[in-house]
């Protein structure tokens, strides 16, 4: 007979990869009436294929090398048991899955939502939303699925954290690939298309559209899925791992039975979101919010008292559960045109990109201190619940759960994001005009918003998966105290800091070399291909398609490396203590740096679509083009460089675990 957590465990997770199986043949179902729509997609839907398969090729290469050594370690060091390449392998395939699922869906559901447009906003947006937690559901149930299954099989919970690195990788990779090739297109496109040439945002005469709308499904889709099936994966071994080592296995599974609260959540906010106006389509995405939170604080709290008799535990989790909350609530604030803070970025692009530039860095800085406070405040508020039952580094580890329990609601909306903004750009290639291209550019906007939710959600995660990791590590490390007068633990904290710096420069730079071929290339073609601006030619899609997955494949290579190697050799080099330094000094740094340059690369574009709106003059002016720059800047900050911190806070934090009783 299988166990009460391993029995919910099941249920839930196959109620969530059921659900998004039911969801995907519903969308497909849908048959797309335009010609033309169907052509551009499948376009589209060929060349992030094409990418995915390139980039899966290249990831693997890495992936088996990594088994290899893992592998020979095994049977070196007693300390390392041989099943842990093995769960390794498995939770790298699992979070391949996840993406590549997630993006064939959303390849398919933007035809969908602009042909639903032309008949009601609201068929279009429940189109968008329903393929976007197709993504979700796969991602909380693979993970689910994958962390129980494991530990019923090997009973052993330092074997599972094989899996955790196995999704980390992954996610490290395909959030670096996803990033540079999104953004070598978008940058390319706006800056000879829009600024240079004049011609509308996807334009169908401009070269590098494809490869732009290509660059949102691989970025934001499968790059964000990898993403937080890893943050979603590593926080709940992280809460096992604490857990197994104070409590008996009925209580110390109690963090599957929440995350399996948090799928049906998802479900019941979904048909919350069933009810979306035209008029104000974030009220049903707060409600959905609401709704799913409402259902886990409540279960949370009846399930609690039954696991622990004592309260302590439900009030770690719901610190987390607040924490996503007011998160999501600050990122609209300093991201939506709706709010002041981008209003006055847009009113700076009056006197040219310079301040339009100064005025979103501002806003970018400004903006990390609230979420940092929000996140401090959960991290003390759990540690104290905390210490009143389990322990306090067990109650930080809750909050975790508790911030990652309405994660399958949150990835779909950002994958909501991406479906939207391709059928907003299928809309302008095909020539489709009036209600229904307003009603496109509305749920773009509103997508615009959702996936900076999503990256602000994104990073909190990894912030506080971190922490669970780091509280996970001080066990299995058998630290006490972390000595910070010990240089050791200093130069361990700056290193650490270091990094985080270090890392986006490479990003910027591979998107920079990538965007710079993408430009020569466009410009080739509107120089060479006679007649491509009149509409009399066709543009060469496919040749700027290969120059961003070119740049991707590349820009691989070293911020792979450098998240692997730097925490092994320091914690070889200078010891135990020194590594947790570099932990915690790595996620001071990348938590704020990560919000930084997500906030202010979306405040960015959401000023310019503000203009486009008819304020400031509107397309077209001097103001306009001023907006234009500063998006382009914003793009990598975004899309890049600030979501792909996410992943170096948790693998640094997973790779410590690992290596833990070898150091020890």
């Amino acid at each position: 007979m299988l166990p009460l957590w391993l029995t919910i465990s099941l249920t839930a997770s196959i109620t969530a990869l059921a659900s998004a199986i039911l969801l995907s043949i519903r969308i497909l179902k849908i048959k797309v009436k335009d010609p033309r729509i169907v052509e551009i997609s499948s376009i589209i839907r060929d060349g992030a294929a094409a990418f995915l398969k390139r980039q899966y090729k290249a990831i693997m290469v890495f992936t088996v090398v990594l088994f290899a050594i893992m592998l020979s370690a095994s049977f070196i060091l007693e300390n390392f048991d041989n099943r842990i390449p093995l769960t390794f392998l498995l939770g790298a395939a699992f979070s391949g899955l996840a993406g590549f699922v997630g993006m064939e869906v959303a390849v398919r559901t933007n035809s969908r939502s602009v042909d639903a447009a032309k008949e009601r906003f609201e068929k279009a947006f429940s189109i968008a939303i329903e393929g976007g937690l197709v993504t979700g559901l796969f991602v909380t149930g693979l993970g689910l699925l994958g962390v129980s299954l494991l530990y019923y099989f090997t009973a052993d919970m330092n074997v599972v954290v094989g899996f955790g690195f196995g999704t980390a990788l992954i996610a490290l990779f395909a959030r670096v690939g996803g990033g540079i090739y999104t953004k070598a297109a978008d940058i390319g496109a706006d800056l000879v298309g829009k600024v240079e040439a004049k011609i509308p945002e996807d334009d169908p005469r401009n070269p590098a559209v494809i490869a732009d709308q290509v660059g949102d499904n691989v970025g934001d889709v499968a790059g964000m899925a990898a993403d937080i099936f890893e943050s979603y994966a590593c926080t709940l071994i992280a809460a096992l791992l604490i857990g197994w080592k104070i409590m008996g296995e009925d209580k110390f599974m109690f963090p599957v039975i929440i995350q399996s609260v948090g799928i049906l959540a998802s479900l019941v906010a979904l048909a919350f979101m069933g009810r979306v106006r035209e008029e104000n389509p974030f009220k049903t995405i707060n409600s959905g919010f609401l709704s799913a939170g409402v259902v886990i604080a409540v279960f949370s709290l009846i399930l609690t008292w039954f696991a622990f008799e004592d309260l302590s535990p439900f009030f770690s989790l719901l610190t987390g559960l607040i924490a996503i909350i007011l998160l999501a609530a600050l990122t609209q604030y300093y991201t939506s045109h709706k709010f002041s803070p981008v209003r006055e970025v847009a009113k700076a692009s009056q006197t040219g990109p310079a301040i339009n530039f100064l005025a979103g860095l501002a806003l970018g800085l400004e903006s990390t201190a609230l979420p940092v406070i929000v996140v401090c405040i959960a991290i003390l508020a759990a540690f104290s619940f905390g210490e009143l039952h389990l322990g306090g580094l067990y109650g930080v580890a809750l909050a975790a759960i508790g911030f990652l329990s309405i994660a399958p609601l949150i990835v779909g909306l950002d994958a909501y994001g991406p479906i939207v903004d391709n059928a907003s750009g299928i809309a302008e290639m095909t020539g489709i005009r009036g209600k229904v291209r307003r009603r496109l550019e509305e749920l773009d906007s509103v997508g615009n918003t959702t996936k900076a939710i999503c990256k602000s959600f994104a990073i909190g995660a990894a912030a506080l998966a971190a922490m669970a990791l780091f509280a996970a590590y001080i066990e299995e490390a058998s630290i006490e105290t972390i000595n910070i007068a010990k240089p050791s633990v200093i130069a361990g904290a700056l290193i650490g800091a270091m990094l985080a710096f270090v890392f986006c420069s490479t990003l910027l730079r591979a998107v920079g070399k990538g965007a710079f071929k993408m430009v020569e290339e466009v410009r080739r073609q509107f120089r060479e291909i006679k007649g491509i601006l009149e509409g009399k030619a066709k543009p060469n899609y496919e040749s700027c398609i290969a120059i961003s997955t070119n740049a991707a494949l590349e820009g691989l290579i070293l911020p792979g490396i450098l998240s692997v190697t730097v925490p092994v050799i320091m914690g070889f080099l200078l010891g135990k203590e020194a590594l947790g330094g570099l932990l915690l000094g790595n996620v001071a740094a990348s938590f704020p740096l990560a919000l930084f340059l997500a906030h202010s690369g979306t405040a960015w574009d959401n000023a310019k679509k503000y203009i486009e709106t008819g304020h400031y003059g509107g397309k077209g002016t001097e103001t306009h083009a001023a907006a234009i720059i500063g998006d382009t800047v914003g793009d990598p900050f975004k899309d890049t460089a600030g979501p792909s911190l996410d992943i170096i806070m948790d693998i640094i934090g997973t790779i410590a675990l690992l290596i833990a009783p070898l150091i020890v």
